[in-house]
Order: structure tokens, then C-alpha cells, then sequence
């Protein structure tokens, strides 16, 4: 059992881990030419640079349509150098480290946050299958959280305007302001971004087309929302499995949305708590899962963002856990991370896990008790956890 721990906490063996498999699936896909999103992303960059609308069809090119923001043509624009099948290897490896890097710099001891990439490595291949670009999401979800704390609120403003213009997830980030030191600077600085990031597509484009653009996203993003309740592949939330399980497709969202921001926000009551960073951890992890399983437009490969909630609010636990708690892990593990793999019984996949949205089930329930836990923990002063260097 000593040796199976020093292997799962062995710094090298999980970087290799982390890395292969995103390697793995990536790779794969590239030879089967099976690259879509990827060529979905890549024409944002050539559609922003000459004015083609971005959120029509274009199936010469890509099937399925665009639903990123204009300022992601500047983000995927470096890999468009690149043939198509290196680009998207190479993408994705892109995104596996910048998660990879996030993670290790989180509040948590060392070895820590080597088992958040562990717990998350499997659901990382996941959305590497898919060469999309919920890994740089997650990264940018907890990057803003660690600038918050760290007092970098100019560069934490960057990156929620920036996940905001991309794939508006990143406005989640807001959800860290009041453990901000300095929350005018943090406020001038998200006005400051909001301008400039604005307008930076404008380089490679024309103002007009880049406000034509955002007037298009909204349309194309208000157009998806009403096809993602009758998606097999979409909807994977809480809205969904209600949805499904009931068969009330006629479900509004807002009946399910608002009691969970209501349920979110009383986290918010325990004020003194602020500054105590395992409070903090937990409204991390909270944030995460929320994003996800409250969105219609959530997937299987979304999934790596409320993956990496269910890892902090794991490893963020009082020691030692409860087997309660380790099995809200495994329950999690088996039912959201391995359920779409071959190492899971492809059968109740299809009848049942699939059918019903029970992949957002074991995310939905470990979110409903980090609430619990924000609102009855003992938040006594604790040594800070070991911080990143």
C-alpha cells in the first residue's frame, strides 16, 4: 500500500501521466483526422481575419458551427501555422499544460496538488479527445482565483474579461472579488481589460466587423441554448437529468438555475471566513462544479472543469476524510470521469448514464455538500497551507 501511495505521489511518474494521456488521445484523433473542433477554432482566426462571419456553417471546412467570441481567433491564431494534425496535437498539449501549471500553483501542500492532477488526468484525456478548450477554461477559472489571493488583481482581471470574450465561463471568476485586498484596483482593472480586449480583434479585422461579431455571438449563443435541451450530447446538468429522468423537456432552466445561485450564494454568509484559505478552496470548488452543472451548454469533455472542483474539494478536506467522503470520490470517478471510457461497462453507458445526464449526478451531489460544508465547517485559524514558489 506504501508503494502504490509513493507511485501516486510520485512527482514524475504523475507529470508523465498527465502529459502522455493528453498526448495519447490527441495524437489519435490527429491520425484519424477526427480534429473538428479544432478546425472549428482555427477558422475563427481566418474568418476574424477576412471578415467572414464567424458563427455560420461552413461545411467545406467543419461541420457544427462556431460559438467562440472573436477574441479566441488571437488565441488560436499561433497554431494555424502548423498543418492541421500537428496543430491540433499541439493544441492540446498547449492546453494540458497551462491546466498543469494552474494547478500547481493552488494553496495546497505539494503533494497535494499532485493528487488533484491525478484525480483529473483521466478526465483531461477526455476533453483531449475532443481537442477542445476546457482545460486553458479550467486554468483560467483557478488562475484567477490564485492572482485574486495573491494580490495580482490587474492580471486576475485579465483573465476573467479574457474567459468572458472567449467563452463567457470565465465571468465566474468574479465569484473570488470579495477576497480581493484591493477591490477598487480589482474593479478599474476589469473596466480597463473590458476596453482593450474589446477592441484588440480589431487589429487583424475592422471595428465594424468585430461589433458585428459580438452582435452575431449573442444570436448564435441564444440559438444554441434552445437546441441544447434536445441534445444527447449536450445539457449534461442538473437541468438535463431532471429533463430526462422525468421526461419534462418543457423544463425551465430558470426553475433549476436560481434556487442553485441562491444555494451558491449563501457560501457568501460566512463573512468572517474570508480570508481562511481552505473557505477560500471550498468556493474554488463550488465555482467549478457550478459552471458546469448548472450550464445547458455542458458536455461530456466540459466535464474537466468541474472535475478539477471535485479534486480540490477533495484534497482540501480536514484530515483525516470520512468514508463518506471517499465515497463521493469514487462515486464520482466511476459515474462522471470513467463512465464515457472503455473501462466502463459500455451497456449501462448507453441505457443509462448517457440516456439520463448522470454523468452531472455525482458533481451535482459533492456540490450540494461543499455548500454544506461552507455553511457548518469549522473554519478555525489554521496553519496556511503550503503555497507555490
Amino acid at each position: 500500500m506504501s508503494k502504490l501511495y509513493q507511485l501516486f505521489s510520485n512527482k514524475i511518474f504523475i507529470t508523465i501521466l498527465w502529459f502522455g494521456l493528453s498526448f495519447f488521445a490527441a495524437f489519435k484523433m490527429a491520425m484519424g483526422h477526427a480534429i473538428n473542433n479544432y478546425l472549428i477554432y482555427k477558422y475563427v482566426f481566418v474568418n476574424l481575419l477576412h471578415q467572414h462571419n464567424l458563427y455560420i456553417p461552413q461545411p467545406g471546412f467543419y461541420y457544427d458551427t462556431n460559438h467562440y467570441g472573436p477574441l479566441f481567433g488571437l488565441v488560436i491564431a499561433p497554431f494555424t501555422l502548423f498543418p492541421d494534425g500537428a496543430g491540433a496535437v499541439i493544441w492540446t498539449l498547449f492546453n494540458t499544460f497551462i491546466l498543469y501549471k494552474a494547478i500547481l500553483m493552488l494553496p495546497l501542500k505539494t503533494e497535494y496538488r499532485y493528487f488533484v492532477l491525478l484525480i483529473c488526468a483521466h478526465e483531461l484525456m477526455t476533453s483531449a479527445y475532443s481537442v477542445q478548450f476546457n482545460p486553458i477554461m479550467t486554468a483560467i477559472i483557478i488562475l484567477s482565483f490564485v492572482f485574486i489571493r495573491n494580490g495580482k488583481d490587474f492580471w486576475a482581471a485579465l483573465l476573467i474579461i479574457a474567459g468572458t470574450y472567449i467563452k463567457l465561463y470565465g465571468i465566474v471568476g468574479l465569484a473570488f472579488f470579495f477576497f480581493s485586498d484591493n477591490k477598487v484596483k480589482l474593479i478599474l482593472s476589469l473596466i480597463f481589460w473590458s476596453v482593450v480586449l474589446f477592441a484588440l480583434p480589431m487589429l487583424c479585422s475592422s471595428p465594424a466587423f468585430v461589433v458585428q461579431c459580438y452582435k452575431d455571438w449573442y444570436l448564435s449563443l441564444s440559438d444554441k441554448n434552445l437546441h441544447n435541451a434536445v441534445s444527447d450530447m449536450q445539457d449534461i446538468s442538473v437541468m438535463g437529468m431532471i429533463r430526462r429522468i422525468f421526461s419534462y423537456p418543457q423544463l425551465s432552466n430558470g426553475l433549476v438555475i436560481l434556487p442553485g445561485m441562491l444555494l451558491f450564494a449563501l457560501s457568501y454568509l460566512r463573512i468572517k471566513a474570508f480570508k481562511n484559505v481552505h473557505y477560500q478552496l471550498l468556493i474554488l470548488a463550488s465555482t467549478l462544479l457550478f459552471t458546469v452543472i448548472f450550464s445547458t451548454g455542458s458536455e461530456s469533455p466540459t466535464y474537466i472543469i468541474a472535475f478539477a472542483g471535485v479534486a480540490i474539494w477533495f484534497m482540501n478536506l480536514d484530515r483525516p476524510v470520512t468514508p463518506f467522503e471517499i465515497f463521493l470520490l469514487i462515486f464520482a470517478l466511476i459515474i462522471t470521469s470513467l463512465s464515457p471510457s472503455d473501462l466502463f461497462p459500455k451497456s449501462i453507458n448507453r441505457q443509462y448514464i448517457k440516456p439520463y445526464a448522470l454523468k452531472a449526478l455525482p458533481c451535482f451531489v459533492i456540490w450540494l455538500r461543499i455548500v454544506y460544508e461552507t455553511l457548518t465547517r469549522d473554519f478555525k485559524p489554521q496553519p496556511q497551507a503550503e503555497m507555490p514558489r
